[in-house]
C-alpha cells in the first residue's frame, strides 16, 4: 500500500510532527530516511557488498588459478568452461567506487574468447534453502522477488543472467543495460516468482542460484522475462565480456528481496556480514604443544564456529614438529574435529597451523 500518515516523533526530549510515508515495498520514511522495512534481513544475498574477502584479503586470483568452481569474495563463486580466461579481485583496478559501497569483485579478461555453443562463464551466488523455502516455489503462492544491483564495465550493452533451481531445469533469464562504459549504474529487475517445476525447501542445500552472464553461448541462453523449462544461465543475445581482451565487469550492491519495488541495501555490520560468511566458510589457527614417544599419531581437540555442513579442512600455513611429515584436521561435526601431527620417531614441541573449513553449497 502507499499514502502519507502524520505521525508524531520524538527527537532531543522535543516532540514534532514529521510525514511518514509508506511506500508499495511496505518501507516506511520519515523525512526522507528509511527507518524500517516490512521486516529486517529482507536481502537474500550474503556479502552483496564484497566486504568479506577471508580467502584472498584483497589480492588477485590470478587467471592459472580462477578455475571453475572458485570462491571469489566469500560466497561468491566462479563458473567457466574453458580455463585462465578472467582473473577476479576484490576492488580489481582500484577505481572509483559506487557511492555507498567501499568494495566491489572485479572480473578481467585475462584472454579474450570466441564463445561456443557450449561455453560458459559467470559468476553468481548460492542461496541455501533454509534461506529461500518461504518464498513459496513451485507453489501457486510464489512470491514475487526484485534483484537489485550496482554494475560497472568498460564495455555497453544489454547483459543478462538468469535465477535457476538447484536441479537445472527452472530458469529465469534477465536482461539489464548498461549505458555508459566505466560508469556505475544501479539496476533493478522485478522476477514472478515461479509456480511450476521442482524447488529445494527448508533444507541446507542449494535453494536457489542467481547468476550473471559474462559470455554464455546458445546452448546455455533463452529469451528473457519468462521462466523456462531448462539449463539457462543468460538471455540470448547478451553481452559477451570474455569475448574483449582486458574487458572489466564489477558489481556491488546485490540485493535479492521479497516483492516488487527495489528497497535501499541492507547494509549489516560488518561481523554480522563475517559470522553470515562464516557459516560456509572460515580460517582458524591451531597452536598446540605435546610429546611423542616412538613416533605416531596426536590428536588434538578443537572447536569452531557452526557451520552449514561438516566442512573440509585444508591447510594454508602448517607449523611442523621437527621430525613432523605432515599434519591432518579431521572434522568431526559442524562444529568440532581434531588436529593430528603425524610424528616421526619421539619428538615435542608447539605446532601453529593455519587451516581453513569449508562447507559451501
Amino acid at each position: 500500500m502507499s499514502g502519507t500518515i502524520q505521525a508524531s516523533v520524538v527527537k532531543d526530549s522535543a516532540s514534532a510532527t514529521n510525514n511518514l510515508t509508506l511506500d508499495t515495498g511496505g518501507n516506511a520514511t520519515v523525512g526522507n530516511t528509511l527507518v524500517m522495512a516490512s521486516s529486517f534481513l529482507r536481502n537474500r544475498i550474503i556479502n552483496g557488498n564484497m566486504a568479506i574477502d577471508q580467502r584472498n584479503a584483497g589480492a588477485q586470483i590470478t587467471a592459472a588459478n580462477l578455475t571453475s568452481g572458485t570462491y571469489m569474495v566469500d560466497r561468491w563463486i566462479y563458473y567457466s568452461s574453458q580455463a585462465a580466461k578472467f582473473t577476479a579481485q576484490q576492488n580489481a583496478g582500484s577505481v572509483t567506487t559506487a557511492v555507498g559501497f567501499p568494495n566491489y569483485l572485479g572480473m578481467t579478461v585475462a584472454s579474450a574468447v570466441t564463445v561456443g555453443a557450449t561455453d560458459f562463464f559467470n559468476i553468481g551466488q548460492l542461496i541455501e534453502g533454509f534461506n529461500f523455502a518461504d518464498l513459496a516455489w513451485g507453489t501457486a503462492n510464489a512470491k514475487t522477488v526484485t534483484l537489485s544491483f550496482v554494475v560497472y564495465s568498460s564495455l555497453t550493452g544489454t547483459f543478462g543472467g538468469a535465477l535457476r533451481n538447484s536441479a537445472a531445469t527452472r530458469s529465469y533469464p534477465f536482461t539489464y543495460s548498461i549505458p555508459t562504459a566505466n560508469t556505475w549504474t544501479t539496476i533493478s529487475v522485478t522476477i514472478a516468482g515461479d509456480t511450476s517445476g521442482t524447488w529445494i525447501g527448508a533444507t541446507n542445500g542449494v535453494g536457489l542460484q542467481v547468476i550473471f552472464g559474462l559470455g554464455v553461448g546458445t546452448t546455455y541462453s533463452t529469451t528473457a522475462g519468462a521462466w523456462a523449462a531448462g539449463n539457462y544461465l543468460t538471455a540470448t543475445g547478451a553481452v559477451s565480456v570474455v569475448g574483449t581482451a582486458s574487458a572489466t565487469f564489477y558489481i556491488t550492491g546485490v540485493q535479492l528481496e521479497v516483492g516488487s519495488v527495489a528497497t535501499p541495501f541492507e547494509r549489516r555490520q560488518y561481523g554480522q556480514e563475517l559470522l553470515l560468511c562464516q557459516r560456509y566458510y572460515q580460517t582458524m589457527v591451531a597452536r598446540v604443544y605435546g610429546y611423542s614417544v616412538g613416533g605416531g599419531s596426536l590428536y588434538w581437540p578443537l572447536t569452531w564456529l557452526i557451520m552449514r555442513t561438516t566442512p573440509t579442512a585444508t591447510i594454508i600455513t602448517a607449523g611442523l614438529f621437527s621430525n613432523t611429515t605432515g599434519i591432518t584436521i579431521q572434522p568431526l561435526s559442524p562444529m568440532a574435529g581434531s588436529m593430528d601431527p603425524n610424528i616421526t620417531g619421539a619428538g615435542y614441541g608447539g605446532s601453529s597451523t593455519t587451516f581453513s573449513l569449508s562447507a559451501e553449497l
